[in-house]
């Protein structure tokens, strides 16, 4: 294998004294490492190639082979976290900080959801935020959202997701991105971009931020304005060059539904042109108001048969110069999501109002009874809470997830999608073809509303 590795832009190597262990941080998830990926990584600097990498590396240890060096380095190559071609940059290692008191009990969450307000210019019909969204107006100040970093930082947490709502509106941003990356955590701003002042960008990247992930509606500036409600399309454009001009790693997102699927391509060569490193093609979730307007945003079979076809028409035309990833519509695929890698197990989220849940959505599930950041802590809630422990491992899932082959891949699917369908967060999610509530999934949603109902804080 020729090239020279370096490390792709967005991209960091941190040790996490938490783990005892390195990991690759990059924009949408965590790559931990054992020592032999870690020390080959150390010589990759973008500048030498993969024979001086090995070569390198056999003054240090005996019996290298450089046949698995190569190995490695290209599948690191194929997961988007290495260029070969020399413009990567060098893997110095940072270090994480260290837990206070001791050793930290497994599970070791790795990201956080960090939900600062729910507050938002656009009115989408598809946003996932609760539909009664007044009981949120009461926000963590910042002195409390520092708490719950340095607080995620104890419990593990590497990958810090900055969202909403709309984060540009919290005045004290700068301050927890800074805050994050003091505690060696990576941060990612989910963003509509709308409220981006002049400069901003320039100083969100000085703070520390590592990525940017901004959304899109459409190509076609009429329909996607529509979606959001006001005029924002062009205000998006000129951010996402706000972002790229200051260096900031850039994926584009696009919420695919019944509206804009025709547009998928367009929606990948637009992120081409806007110079973003990645597009998230996502099929619309149903949880809050998307459930809510499920009867208007659902696409048809077809619709999602010629969504796969256009997706690999788009890889073929821009081959490596984006990553073109495809988040497809599970409810007509017959296998279920491994929801948040598994309840409990791997991230958690904090609302605006510091209720910490085991997902996004779950605050709607009978009888769960949300712990609070604030007043119970985030290793409480994490490791000992009733909400927390409710559906994680393998013990509480019916037939047939209890037997089933996948319950350790899919964990079970998703348990707000089930109470949704079925009134039982416990179901078998009805995505899987095996549930005897599929049907539910496969019928027609029936319309509450003769238009889509958008989105609106009263």
């Amino acid at each position: 294998m020729n090239g020279a590795p370096g490390l792709r832009p967005g991209v960091r190597l941190v040790h996490d004294p938490v783990r005892g262990r390195r990991a690759l941080l990059h924009p949408e998830g965590v790559l931990l490492l054992n020592d032999t990926a870690a020390a080959v990584l150390r010589h990759c600097d973008g500048r030498r190639d993969v024979r001086s990498v090995t070569a390198a590396l056999a003054e240090e240890y005996e019996g290298v082979d450089g046949a698995q060096v190569g190995a490695l380095l290209a599948d690191l190559a194929d997961r988007r976290l290495l260029t070969l071609d020399g413009s990567g940059a060098p893997a110095p290692e940072t270090t994480a900080a260290a837990p206070p008191g001791g050793p930290v009990r497994a599970p070791a969450p790795l990201g956080l959801i960090a939900e600062l307000t729910y507050r938002c210019p656009l009115q989408c019909t598809y946003c996932a935020n609760p539909v009664d969204l007044s009981r949120y107006r009461a926000e963590l100040d910042t002195g409390q959202w520092l708490r719950v970093l340095e607080q995620a930082r104890g419990l593990g947490v590497l990958q810090l997701h900055l969202t909403g709502g709309e984060p540009l509106l919290r005045p004290d941003l700068k301050q927890l991105i800074a805050r994050a990356r003091e505690l060696g955590i990576y941060t990612n701003l989910v963003t509509s971009g709308l409220p981006l002042a002049a400069g901003c960008a320039e100083e969100l990247a000085a703070a520390g931020l590592d990525h940017v992930q901004l959304s899109l509606q459409d190509t076609d500036p009429r329909r996607a304005d529509a979606v959001a409600g006001i005029a924002a399309h062009d205000r998006k454009l000129a951010a996402a060059r706000q972002f790229t001009a200051a260096g900031l790693p850039l994926t584009v997102n696009a919420v695919l539904h019944r509206g804009n699927l025709a547009r998928l391509g367009a929606l990948a060569d637009r992120a081409v042109e806007l110079g973003a490193d990645r597009v998230e093609l996502a099929h619309v979730q149903y949880y809050g108001w998307a459930w809510r307007n499920r009867a208007h945003l659902a696409p048809g079979e077809e619709q999602v048969r010629q969504a796969v076809r256009d997706v690999a028409a788009a890889r073929e035309r821009h081959g490596g110069r984006i990553e073109i990833v495809h988040v497809a519509a599970d409810l007509h695929g017959g296998t279920v999501k491994p929801c948040m890698n598994g309840w409990g197990r791997e991230q958690l989220a904090v609302a605006p109002n510091g209720d910490v849940l085991p997902c996004l959505a779950a605050a709607q599930l009978p009888g769960l009874a949300v712990p609070n950041a604030v007043t119970d802590g985030l290793a409480a809630s994490w490791h000992d809470s009733p909400a927390f422990n409710r559906f994680r491992g393998t013990d509480w899932m019916p037939e047939p997830c209890r037997s089933c082959a996948l319950r350790e891949v899919d964990h079970g699917g998703c348990r707000c999608q089930a109470y949704q369908f079925t009134g039982d967060p416990a179901a078998t999610d009805p995505a899987c073809r095996l549930s005897p509530d599929h049907h539910l999934v496969t019928a027609p949603a029936a319309a509450e509303t003769a238009a889509p109902v958008p989105r609106r804080l009263r």
